[in-house]
C-alpha cells in the first residue's frame, strides 16, 4: 500500500483492536445502538430493504414485513461487531460460537483425496465461516473466494480477519489458478463460494430465487465440474445471539452425474429454504435484483444466447 493508506490502516487497527478485545456481551450494547441509529434515525437503505422484502415475500402482511425489517437491522448491528470480534477470537472461542455439526463429512472427502466445493450465501454471519479450517484435519487446504474492497486499508483489515484461522483468501480472478495448481500437485482442497453476489453483466444463468428471476454466477458449478468435487451447501442457523450453527448438506458427490446447471439451481433452492426459516438474517440491504433479464438482453443483444449457454 501507499504511505497514506498504510497510515490509515494503522489508525484503523488502533481503533479496531481495542474494541475487538471487549466481550461480546459488551459489543452487543454497541450493536443495539448501531441498529437503532441505522433503522430508526438514519433509515439506512430502508427503501431497498423494504422493496426486497415486499417482492421476496408477496404473501406476507405489512406487519410481518416490518417485523422482519426490524430484526434485520438488529442482526446487521450484530454482524458488524461479530465480524470485528474475529480479530481477537481465540480458536477455542470461535469454536464455541461457530458450531459445526458434521465436519466429518468434509474430512472424509479430503481423506479420500476428493476436492470439496462449499456453497453459501449472505446469510447469518458468513464471515465466521472463515473459521472452518479449525474443524478439518490439520494441514487441509481451505480457500474462500472474495472481491477485494476498493478501500485498501479496510481491504487489508478484512483480509487479516478472514485468514486468521487458516483459510486462504483468494480473489475471484485468481481462484482458478489456485485450484489448478493444487489439482496438479494432487492436493485436495475445500473452497467456499458466496454465490449470491450480483453479477454485473457476466450472467450465465437465471434462476427462480425468492420470487425473482435472478441472474447468477455459475463459477462454483464450473469449478466443481472441473475438479470433480463434492458439492455441499452450508446450512446456517442462529440458535441464540452470539452463536451460529452450520450443517453441511449434500448437493452432489459426482457433478458429472447431474445435468448442467442443476447444481446451481439446487444450491439456490437450498439457500432460499434456509432464508425462509429466519429471513431477518439475510442481507436485504444489498441491491440483489438491480438488473433484470430484460436489462441483460438489452446489454448483450445478439450475444445474449451465447452468454447464457456458457458453463
Amino acid at each position: 500500500m501507499k504511505t497514506g493508506n498504510r497510515i490509515l490502516y494503522a489508525l484503523l487497527c488502533c481503533a479496531a483492536y481495542p474494541l475487538s478485545w471487549l466481550p461480546l456481551r459488551v459489543l452487543y450494547i454497541f450493536a443495539d445502538i448501531l441498529a437503532w441509529l441505522a433503522g430508526s434515525v438514519i433509515g439506512y437503505r430502508r427503501k431497498v430493504i423494504r422493496e426486497n422484502l415486499r417482492t421476496s415475500f408477496p404473501d406476507k402482511s405489512r406487519d410481518e414485513l416490518r417485523k422482519i425489517e426490524k430484526g434485520f437491522y438488529r442482526w446487521l448491528g450484530d454482524y458488524g461487531v461479530e465480524t470485528l470480534k474475529l480479530l481477537t477470537f481465540s480458536p477455542e472461542s470461535i469454536r464455541k460460537h461457530m458450531e459445526v455439526e458434521n465436519p466429518e463429512e468434509i474430512s472424509r472427502a479430503l481423506g479420500e483425496g476428493r476436492n470439496v466445493v462449499l456453497f453459501l450465501g449472505h446469510y447469518c454471519n458468513w464471515e465466521w465461516v472463515s473459521s472452518l479450517p479449525l474443524s478439518f484435519p490439520a494441514g487441509a487446504v481451505c480457500a474462500q473466494v472474495y472481491h477485494p474492497l476498493h478501500n485498501k486499508p479496510l481491504d487489508r483489515l478484512f483480509y487479516k480477519l478472514r485468514t486468521r484461522f487458516g483459510a486462504n483468501n483468494e480473489p475471484m480472478n485468481d481462484i482458478g489458478r489456485f485450484l489448478i495448481r493444487h489439482k496438479r500437485e494432487g492436493i485436495p482442497t475445500v473452497t467456499g463460494f458466496i454465490a449470491d453476489q450480483r453479477p454485473r453483466w457476466e450472467i450465465h444463468l437465471f434462476v427462480d430465487f425468492l420470487h425473482h428471476d435472478t441472474g447468477v454466477f455459475t463459477g462454483p458449478e464450473r469449478m466443481a465440474r472441473f475438479l470433480d468435487a463434492e458439492v455441499w451447501f452450508c446450512h446456517m442457523e442462529r440458535p441464540r445471539r452470539g452463536t451460529y450453527s452450520l450443517r453441511f448438506v449434500p448437493v452432489t458427490h459426482r457433478p458429472s452425474d447431474v445435468p448442467v446447471f442443476d447444481i446451481t439451481r439446487r444450491c439456490f433452492s437450498m439457500l432460499q429454504s434456509n432464508i425462509e426459516e429466519a429471513p431477518q438474517y439475510y442481507l436485504w440491504s444489498h441491491k440483489r435484483w438491480k438488473r433484470s433479464r430484460q436489462d441483460f438482453l438489452d446489454h448483450w443483444g445478439d450475444k445474449a444466447a451465447d452468454q447464457l449457454s456458457h458453463l
